[in-house]
């Protein structure tokens, strides 16, 4: 376009990294500040008046954090591919050609994203967050903060009594949320046209919040627990933040980073071996509409 500066930044690396970033901050905006309405700001303004009523609030939650994913991926979708996720660019790294160098710095961009857009919803929320802990008496940093650490971060249910119930729920809905993003954007199989695939992503989003979402929050992301849980250690949740201490399960911070990375890569591994290497098995030719994003100009 004319009058358009080109930085070589741009057309690098760098450029992917910025998409990166910005993509996973605004899946963190939306759906952190989408528990922080439910958590504290909707009864604390006065338009509601019971926090996590159930199945409505859990609703809104889902809806809230397929909406986050549907419209982070819009935005970063032409540049960097839309990976916002460790687990979802280890498993494009091993199955679709994704290049390993790129790796680690995608990670480190998706992690510093999500902990911005975590401090930039405490900024706007941190009045109704110390509202809600002043009436119902909690003191920040110690077990009864868990419901505002929420806002933030993923816990494990109270009726669990060891790690295991926790983490295998990561490993299954991780693997849930790449075998779909891997059906989605397969050239081979039937992939969504007229850029509809961010939004068929977060209806996923939503399906498996709603159907996998109460055992331990449903991170399957270890970006968007791990920076947010980070930012929450450094505003006073303390070690219900960080290493994630919650009586019934405590060093939890490591289950929402292993958890979805294991589960990604089973996930991957279950469709290709079970759906993609049969359609190009039958000579299933390539949708010349998909096409490979992520590639940069310079390098």
């Amino acid at each position: 376009m004319a009058g358009t500066r080109r930085w070589r930044w741009q057309q690098s690396t760098m450029g992917e990294l910025v998409a990166e970033f910005l993509g996973t901050m605004i899946i963190i905006l939306f759906g952190n500040g989408v528990v922080a309405m439910a958590v504290a700001a909707l009864n604390q303004s006065g338009r509601g008046e019971v926090p996590f009523a159930a199945s409505g609030d859990w609703l809104l939650i889902t809806w809230g954090w397929g909406f986050a994913v549907c419209f982070a991926v819009y935005v970063a979708g032409g540049v960097s591919g839309a990976h916002l996720n460790p687990a979802v660019t280890l498993a494009l790294a091993w199955r679709r050609g994704f290049e390993w160098r790129k790796v680690p710095t995608y990670m480190v961009a998706q992690t510093l994203g999500a902990f911005t857009g975590a401090a930039i919803v405490y900024f706007n929320y941190r009045y109704a967050i110390g509202a809600f802990e002043a009436a119902n008496d909690m003191t920040r940093g110690t077990e009864d903060s868990v419901a505002t650490f929420s806002i933030f971060g993923t816990f494990p249910a109270p009726y669990f009594e060891s790690w295991s119930g926790p983490f295998w729920d990561q490993v299954i809905g991780t693997a849930l949320l790449v075998i779909f993003i891997f059906a989605v954007i397969d050239e081979h199989n039937t992939p969504v046209h007229a850029n509809l695939a961010p939004l068929i992503i977060g209806f996923a989003v939503v399906a498996i919040g709603i159907s996998f979402g109460a055992n331990a929050g449903y991170a399957i992301n270890p970006a968007r627990d791990f920076g947010p849980r980070v930012f929450a250690w450094f505003a006073g949740w303390k070690e219900v933040a960080m290493p994630g201490n919650y009586g019934n399960v405590d060093w939890y911070f490591w289950i929402p980073i292993l958890g979805p990375i294991i589960g990604g890569g089973i996930g991957a591994a279950i469709y290709d071996g079970l759906i993609r290497n049969v359609l190009i098995a039958r000579g299933a030719g390539k949708d010349p509409e998909v096409s490979e994003k992520g590639r940069t100009a310079v390098d």
